[in-house]
C-alpha cells in the first residue's frame, strides 16, 4: 500500500514530459506539474516569456501553425525556472479553440550533438564558398587551358599541312626513283644488243683470217673496240646498281674455301695488264682453309672491280691482293696498289656515283664513276663493309671485310632448324618463299601468333616437308627463283589427303583468277600486313570442326578471366557454375576438352572426374585442372593421374593456356575423335 505513491513520486521525477494548455495568444491556461516543476511554468503566463532570447518568434510560429494543424517535433529551447536554456521537442494540436502541447526533454547529448551539427554546417558553409572560389579558378584555367588546346590544334592543322605535303614529296620521289630505275634498266638492256654486235664486228675485224688491215685501220679498229668494252662495262654497273637501288638483287650464296677462291682470282686478274706492263699483280700468302658461305660471284665482282680500279691508276709498281681472317668470324680482302693515291677530301666521296677525284694525275684516267660505288653497295649486300687508306703520290689500300657466313645464311640454318622440330603449342605454317628477307618477316609476324612457320625455298622441298607434317595452312608464292609453284598447288588441291589445307597464295603478280582456279583458298599481292597475315591464317587454319571447352568453376571472376585469356581464338566455350551443372553440360554438349576448378560448392574435382569417367559419353574427354588450393602430394599424384595437366590459377597465362589445351588435344587424338563425335551427334 505504501509503495505504490512512492512508485508513482519516482516516476513522476523520473518522467521528462511536460504538458501545457495555451490560448492562440500564447498565454498558458493550463500546466501539468511537471511543466510547473520543470519550466515554470503557472497559469496566466504567456510562452513567450519562458522562451530563450533570440527564439521568441519560434514559439509564435508554433503556436500560430498549432491553432490550425497537428505539429511534429518542433523544437524550443526553454528557459526552465529561469536556468539555463533547455531544449524541448514539442508536439501540437489545437482543441476548443486553444493549443494543447505536450513536450519533451531533449538529452544534453543531443543538443551537444546539435550544436556541433551547427559548427559543421558553418565548417561546410566556409568550405563550400572556397570550393566555389576553387571553381571559378578551374574555369578560368580550363579557359585558358580551351584557348591553348585551339592554338595547338591550329598548330597540329599546320603539321598536317606539312607532313601532307611531305608525304607528296617523298611519294613524288619515290616515283622519280622508279622511273629513273626503269629507265635505266631498259636503256641499259637496250645498249646492250648494239654493243654486242659492235665488239662482236670490231673482233671479227681484227681476226687476219677475215683479210689483212692497215695498220692505221687495225689501231682505229682497237679503239672502236676498247670504247665498246668501257661503254659495256658502263651498262653492267648502271644495271648492277639499278638492281640494288629497287632490291631486286638476288643473293646467292654458296660454300667455298678460301684458298680456291684466290687461285680463280689470280687467273682473272693476270689479264687486267699488258704483257709489258711495269705494273705486277701480286698474291702473298693467304689462309688457304678458311671456309666461307657467301655469295662468291659478287664477292668476285667486288674484288674486279677493285683491281681494275687500281690498275687505271698505279703506273708502275704492284698490286697486291691478300686474305686473312678478320675479328669476330669474318674475312678481309684487300687490294694494296703503289698508284697515285687518293687525296683526304675525296677519300669517301669516291664511294658516291659519278664522282671523280679532280687532280690532274687522276684526270689523265678517264672513268665511269660507278666501280667504287657498286662495289660498296656490293659488299654491304653482303653484310660487310669497304674502306679504303690511302697516301697521295704513295698508293691506296681498299679492305673488303665480310662475314664468313652471311647472316641470311645463318638465318636460313636456323629458320631450317626451328622447322625441324615442331612446337605442339603452335600450329604448322609452310610458307614456300624463295625470298630469304620475306621468310624472316613471316616468322616475326606469326612468332607469337600461335602459328609456327616452317621454310621451304623450293617445291620439292615443300613436297618433302608435307610428307614429315601435315601443316595447318599453307602460304605460297607462285613466281619462284627458276620455277612456279602452280604445279605444287594444283598438286596438293588434287589429292585427298592434303586438298582441304587452306592455301593462301601471295607473290607479285596478279594471277588471282589462276590461282583461285587451281583450289587457292586466298589471293594477295605482296607486300603482306602482319595484323592481316595473322587475322587471315587464323581464319583458314580452323575450318573444320571447332573445339568446344567447357569451363566448370563455381567463381564467377574466375570464368571470367579464363574467357579473357582465351578471347579472340577459335574455342567454342561454355560454362557451368557446379560440379553437377558441368556433369550434365559434359554429356549434353560433348565438349572437347575442359577446364575444371578444384574445388566447387556442390561436388569436389575428384567426383566430377568419377562421374566422367563413369559415364561412355564423356570418358575420353580430357580435363585440365586448374586450381587456386596448395594440393596435397597425395591429391596432386591422382590428379596428374586422371587429368591432362594441372594449372595455377594466379600463374596463368594466355600463352599457357593455349599451349595445354593443344597438348591435351594433341594427346586425346583430336582429329579423329572431333570427326566420330560429330558422326554421333548428327
Amino acid at each position: 500500500m505504501t509503495a505504490a505513491p512512492f512508485a508513482s513520486r519516482l516516476l513522476d521525477a523520473l518522467s521528462r514530459e511536460v504538458a501545457l494548455v495555451c490560448d492562440p495568444g500564447g498565454t498558458i491556461t493550463w500546466a501539468d506539474a511537471r511543466a510547473e516543476s520543470i519550466l515554470g511554468a503557472q497559469k496566466g503566463k504567456r510562452l513567450r516569456g519562458l522562451a530563450a532570447q533570440g527564439t521568441e518568434e519560434k514559439v509564435d510560429r508554433l503556436l500560430l501553425q498549432a491553432c490550425e494543424e497537428r505539429v511534429e517535433g518542433w523544437e524550443l529551447i526553454l528557459c526552465a525556472g529561469g536556468s539555463k536554456p533547455t531544449t524541448f521537442a514539442f508536439r501540437a494540436q489545437p482543441y476548443e479553440g486553444q493549443v494543447v502541447m505536450v513536450g519533451s526533454l531533449v538529452p544534453e547529448d543531443y543538443g551537444a550533438a546539435l550544436s556541433q551539427v551547427s559548427s559543421t554546417l558553418s565548417e561546410l558553409s566556409a568550405l563550400h564558398r572556397e570550393t566555389e572560389r576553387q571553381q571559378r579558378e578551374l574555369q578560368r584555367r580550363a579557359d585558358e587551358l580551351q584557348r591553348l588546346n585551339r592554338e595547338l590544334e591550329e598548330s597540329n592543322r599546320g603539321v598536317r599541312s606539312l607532313h601532307a605535303a611531305l608525304d607528296e614529296k617523298a611519294e613524288s620521289l619515290q616515283r622519280a626513283a622508279e622511273v629513273k630505275g626503269r629507265v635505266v634498266a631498259n636503256v641499259s638492256h637496250e645498249f646492250r644488243t648494239p654493243l654486242h654486235s659492235i665488239l662482236g664486228l670490231s673482233k671479227v675485224l681484227l681476226n687476219p683470217l677475215n683479210g689483212p688491215l692497215t695498220a692505221e685501220q687495225e689501231k682505229q679498229v682497237q679503239f672502236v673496240r676498247t670504247s665498246a668494252e668501257a661503254l659495256y662495262d658502263l651498262v653492267n654497273d648502271l644495271l648492277d646498281l639499278s638492281k640494288i637501288e629497287a632490291g631486286k638483287a638476288v643473293l646467292r650464296p654458296n660454300r667455298f674455301v678460301a684458298g680456291d677462291f684466290v687461285s680463280a682470282m689470280r687467273g682473272m686478274m693476270r689479264p687486267l695488264l699488258p704483257p709489258e706492263s711495269p705494273v705486277e699483280i701480286i698474291f702473298p700468302e693467304s689462309p688457304s682453309t678458311v671456309e666461307l658461305e657467301t655469295d662468291e660471284a659478287k664477292l668476285s665482282q667486288v674484288l674486279r672491280n677493285l683491281v681494275s680500279n687500281a690498275v687505271k691508276f698505279t703506273e708502275q709498281g704492284t698490286i697486291a691482293i691478300q686474305v686473312r681472317q678478320g675479328p669476330r668470324d669474318t674475312v678481309c680482302f684487300s687490294v694494296k696498289d703503289t698508284g697515285i693515291g687518293i687525296p683526304p677530301e675525296y677519300q669517301e666521296r669516291i664511294f658516291e656515283e659519278f664522282i671523280q677525284v679532280e687532280t690532274p694525275l687522276h684526270k689523265k684516267v678517264k672513268g665511269t664513276g660507278l666501280g667504287l660505288p657498286l662495289a660498296r653497295r656490293l659488299t654491304e649486300m653482303l653484310g660487310g663493309t669497304l674502306t679504303v687508306q690511302s697516301v697521295e703520290g704513295k698508293g691506296s689500300t681498299f679492305t673488303v671485310t665480310i662475314p664468313r657466313v652471311h647472316p641470311e645464311v645463318k638465318e636460313m640454318v636456323g629458320l631450317a632448324e626451328r622447322g625441324q622440330h615442331l612446337d605442339p603449342a603452335r600450329a604448322p605454317v609452310l610458307v614456300l618463299e624463295d625470298d630469304r628477307q620475306t621468310l624472316f618477316l613471316y616468322e616475326k609476324y606469326l612468332e607469337r601468333s600461335g602459328f609456327q612457320v616452317i621454310a621451304v625455298r623450293t617445291v620439292e622441298e615443300a613436297r618433302r616437308t608435307v610428307q614429315r607434317v601435315r601443316p595447318a595452312a599453307m602460304v605460297l608464292d607462285v613466281m619462284l627463283e627458276g620455277e612456279t609453284s602452280w604445279g605444287f598447288l594444283a598438286e596438293m588441291k588434287s589429292q585427298e589427303d592434303t586438298r582441304d589445307i587452306p592455301i593462301l597464295v601471295v607473290t607479285i603478280t596478279d594471277r588471282e583468277q589462276k590461282a583461285r582456279a587451281l583450289g587457292a583458298d586466298e589471293f594477295w599481292l605482296k607486300p603482306v600486313e602482319p595484323d592481316r597475315l595473322r587475322r587471315k591464317l587464323d581464319e583458314l587454319a580452323h575450318r573444320g570442326p571447332v573445339e568446344r571447352i567447357l569451363i566448370i568453376d563455381d567463381d564467377e571472376v574466375h570464368r571470367y578471366l579464363l574467357k579473357q585469356l582465351l578471347k579472340d581464338t577459335h574455342y567454342v566455350l561454355m560454362e557451368a557454375s557446379g560440379g553437377r551443372d558441368g556433369v550434365q553440360l559434359a554429356r549434353d554438349k560433348a565438349p572437347h576438352l575442359i577446364f575444371l576448378d578444384f574445388l566447387l560448392q556442390d561436388m569436389t574435382a575428384f567426383d566430377v572426374l568419377d562421374q566422367l569417367k563413369a559415364d561412355p559419353r564423356t570418358r575420353e574427354i580430357p580435363v585440365i585442372l586448374h586450381t587456386s588450393q596448395e594440393l596435397k602430394e597425395n591429391e596432386r599424384s591422382r590428379l596428374a593421374q586422371e587429368t591432362a595437366a594441372i594449372l595455377a590459377k594466379h600463374t596463368l597465362s594466355r600463352e599457357v593456356a593455349i599451349a595445354r589445351i593443344r597438348d591435351a588435344l594433341a594427346k586425346a587424338g583430336l582429329g579423329t575423335r572431333i570427326e566420330e563425335r560429330e558422326v554421333r551427334r548428327g
